[in-house]
């Protein structure tokens, strides 16, 4: 694993969060979307973020890693900037799809970012539902790689859903 983090430490209580730099990198990210994307067999999978500059490119790479997850060839149904409840409401919208929040709390020049999970019923993954899976799939390097070019998803820009009642 290049870049590795404490898993332990940083993947718990229902949520991937450190601080960044440091706890955390961009790369966490990509390996959490690839994870994530496997564990739930998402074929589609919502995704947002709060506007912060530094969780601009932890999405980016969050991305990345669902549409490059084995053979699940997952669209990514980028929302952009949003707040949770357009999260939730655009994964509604898709039909019931899973999600994924991302933020960046800056407090006195420490910044903590977080990346939420949710399933398909818009509840938050919790240990038993898919935290625990993904923190022992980062931890033993075991991140899904696409199986093949054809087998590799696609990010759609889905940000008309923002704010859509």
């Amino acid at each position: 694993m290049l870049n590795p983090i404490d898993s332990d430490a940083v993947i718990r209580d229902g949520c991937i969060a450190g601080a960044f730099p440091g706890e955390i990198h961009e790369g966490v990210a990509w390996w959490v979307g690839a994870c994530f994307v496997v564990v739930h067999e998402a074929r589609r999978l919502a995704v947002a973020y709060d506007g912060h500059p530094t969780t601009a490119a932890f999405h980016r790479r969050l991305c990345q890693g669902a549409i490059n997850a084995q053979h699940f060839g997952c669209l990514v149904c980028d929302l952009g900037t949003a707040d949770e409840d357009q999260l939730h409401r655009a994964m509604k919208h898709l039909g019931g799809v899973p999600g994924v929040f991302l933020s960046t709390a800056d407090d006195g020049g420490r910044r903590t970012v977080s990346i939420r999970l949710y399933d398909a019923l818009g509840q938050p993954v919790t240990e038993d539902t898919g935290i625990a899976k993904v923190r022992q799939m980062i931890a033993a390097d075991q991140v899904p790689l696409p199986v093949n070019e054809r087998a590799k998803g696609r990010i759609t820009d889905r940000r008309d859903l923002v704010g859509a009642p």
